[in-house]
């Protein structure tokens, strides 16, 4: 049923509101006051929690994530490791590679043959040493390993109205 609202909901469908609620949960979910929407906006913040939830029925948004300091938490080592996956198997080896312990995100990329790439967390060498040898175990074959220093983040210009006509 999501599946089917979700694709009768295409982001041509998405509306103002639709697009400003967006970029707001992607600015700063936390913090996100429906009234502040709805005045922006010019309607009840009841309608506004009513798109929220049309958003999340229809399958556009699927999330609320905290993002973490990994080091301040007392992990050094956050690292990009990019693997080679056999196309048919591609999407199972990716879902499969989300239960290693330490594996925090999983990307699979439709182009080229680094095509998955896993995003770990670990204490120390020996952390990442057995991640490897596990996503190796699963059939992904490791490529690279990149220790990632920042990650910067924010909302997607096309849903913010300043930006949608340009």
């Amino acid at each position: 049923m999501a599946a089917r609202k979700a694709e009768a909901m295409a982001e041509r469908d998405l509306d103002d509101l639709d697009r400003t609620i967006l970029h707001a949960l992607q600015s700063d979910a936390r913090k996100l006051s429906t009234s502040t929407v709805a005045d922006r906006m010019g309607v009840a913040a009841s309608t506004v929690r009513t798109r929220i939830r049309n958003l999340e029925e229809a399958g556009i948004l699927t999330g609320y994530h905290a993002e973490v300091d990994y080091e301040a938490a007392g992990f050094q080592l956050h690292t990009l490791i990019t693997c080679k996956a056999p196309i048919p198997e591609r999407e199972q080896l990716a879902r499969d590679a989300l239960e290693v312990e330490g594996v925090v995100t999983v990307r699979e990329v439709m182009t080229g043959t680094e095509n998955v790439h896993v995003e770990v967390v670990g204490r120390d060498g020996d952390d990442l040493s057995r991640i490897g040898r596990e996503l190796d175990e699963l059939g992904l074959e490791v490529e690279d390993e990149d220790i990632i220093r920042n990650e910067y983040v924010h909302a997607y210009s096309g849903f913010d109205d300043e930006h949608r006509d340009e």
